[in-house]
């Protein structure tokens, strides 16, 4: 484990962190990812992150979002809709859901993907590994009421 990450994940799982984090992290990680013509993403210094562009599940535009990512063995990704512990799924969920085909900047690449929600045992299997990855997640769960949406990204 990268020195700090253990610091990193204490504050991350703070109610201060998840009313803050949502309004700077990601604003800061799509300049630095343009600036860098997506060799950096700078959120990924300590956890693997994707910039995601999908498609609006109303507006039908190409909506972009960093994300901290779970790389898997397979070569697909897990990506983890907790939105820092707040109430509600994250907009890029509701995305994916309406618009699975999307596309992700990975380490500087371009990539097709499809995305699939992940329900039932294989879905508790994806998770028992995210809290393993990154255990400020448990935190987040424990505050909301709803299911945390876990997708899988696989290449198209």
């Amino acid at each position: 484990m990268p020195p700090g990450v253990r610091l990193i994940q204490k504050i991350s799982s703070t109610r201060a962190f998840a009313k803050i984090a949502p309004h700077f992290i990601p604003a800061m990680d799509r300049t630095v990812h343009r600036v860098t013509r997506g060799r950096v993403l700078l959120s990924a210094q300590m956890l693997p992150g994707v910039i995601l562009t999908a498609r609006g599940a109303k507006s039908g535009l190409p909506r972009v979002t960093p994300l901290a990512c779970m790389p898997e063995d397979s070569g697909d990704w897990l990506l983890i809709g907790s939105n820092f512990g707040r109430p509600g799924h994250p907009s890029w969920t509701a995305n994916l859901l309406k618009n699975p085909d999307a596309e992700v900047s990975w380490k500087g690449e371009d990539i097709q993907v499809h995305a699939r929600l992940l329900e039932g045992e294989e879905r508790e299997e994806a998770w028992r590994e995210a809290l393993k990855f990154g255990p400020p997640y448990a935190t987040y769960q424990s505050r909301v009421d709803r299911q945390i949406r876990l997708f899988r990204l696989s290449r198209r």
